[in-house]
């Protein structure tokens, strides 16, 4: 590898599908994903031995938004993705959009909230601060609820593409390995404050209802198939790194870049798909739970009319007598 000019380069030989799944970790991220799985399969134990049920399907989805991770930072994928840039467009798009939504359906602050024990208090009866009081904390704080509020993630979401493909930043990232790891971890910070006020599986500082949700989602999402579309529609390759890729893929810039460019713009559409699915989803739930809750009340109402009736019933009785 040659750290160099305008990123870094390697001979690769061309792409096809077995080299790109091929096993090849980067230490950061396989390291994360380890993490992660372990912590949370730690969560899920600690609530079973304690008698609490967790579902499954959220189990799943997490994995599957560790192994998503996985999938586009240790394989071939993250070699590819230095030299093409229709490869390194499927890393950010699974990175940004589909890890996190997978991630997040998977509830891990919930868990953690529910594993974790409470503190409690000291000999002076002074509450104590433990890691589930120090998750409380962060997510009450004001930087937690300033970096997931829409005037702030919508805007985030829309440089991420704009203001780092077009402009010498993307460059200078991928120049170098700390750059190229930091822009990936940007990509999944990014992804996942977007989504988790959307997706409201997590307690959070915003729940907005449901529609509002949907207005926050398709806001965002447009901007991605522009984005898709600017790089289909150039005439010239837009960014440097992928300028002049190695003889030994036999591309040509121009097309990569319009594959790039074809799959910007399909991954605008499929997770908003997810998405809305999801939240359907939790808005039919939500009202068969409301609908639920008003009939038992209902039905409390009815009985106490009706002991108040046959109370009434037995006074006449009594006064007949």
């Amino acid at each position: 590898m040659d750290h160099g000019g305008h990123g870094m380069t390697m001979d690769l030989p061309p792409f096809t599908l077995g080299r790109g799944l091929a096993y090849s970790p980067d230490p950061f991220f396989l390291a994360g994903c380890v993490l992660a799985l372990v912590l949370y399969g730690w969560g899920v134990v600690r609530l079973r031995r304690r008698g609490d049920s967790w579902g499954a399907g959220r189990t799943v989805a997490f994995a599957l938004g560790v192994a998503s991770i996985a999938l586009v930072m240790c394989t071939g994928l993250n070699d590819y993705g230095m030299v093409m840039f229709s490869v390194h467009m499927v890393q950010h798009m699974v990175i940004s959009m589909v890890s996190p939504i997978l991630l997040l359906l998977g509830a891990p602050v919930t868990l953690a909230l529910r594993a974790l024990p409470v503190a409690g208090r000291d000999a002076a009866g002074k509450s104590r601060t433990g890691p589930r009081e120090l998750l409380l904390a962060v997510l009450h704080s004001r930087y937690v609820r300033v970096i997931t509020h829409p005037a702030f993630t919508i805007p985030v979401f829309i440089a991420s593409l704009y203001g780092l493909y077009f402009s010498p930043l993307f460059d200078y990232l991928m120049g170098s390995k700390p750059g190229h790891l930091a822009m990936m971890t940007h990509f999944l910070a990014v992804g996942l404050v977007f989504f988790w006020p959307i997706m409201g599986v997590d307690p959070g500082p915003h729940r907005p209802g449901y529609v509002m949700r949907m207005l926050e989602l398709f806001a965002g999402m447009p901007f991605h198939a522009f984005f898709g579309i600017a790089l289909m529609m150039a005439s010239r390759p837009m960014v440097a790194t992928y300028e002049h890729p190695p003889l030994s893929l036999g591309i040509d810039a121009l097309a990569d870049q319009n594959a790039a460019g074809g799959i910007a713009w399909a991954f605008s559409e499929i997770p908003s798909v997810l998405v809305l699915v999801a939240l359907v989803y939790q808005w039919y739930h939500s009202e068969q739970r409301q609908a639920a809750r008003s009939d038992r009340a209902a039905d409390r109402d009815g009985d106490k009319e009706l002991a108040e009736y046959n109370a009434y019933l037995a006074s006449l009785q009594a006064r007949g007598r």
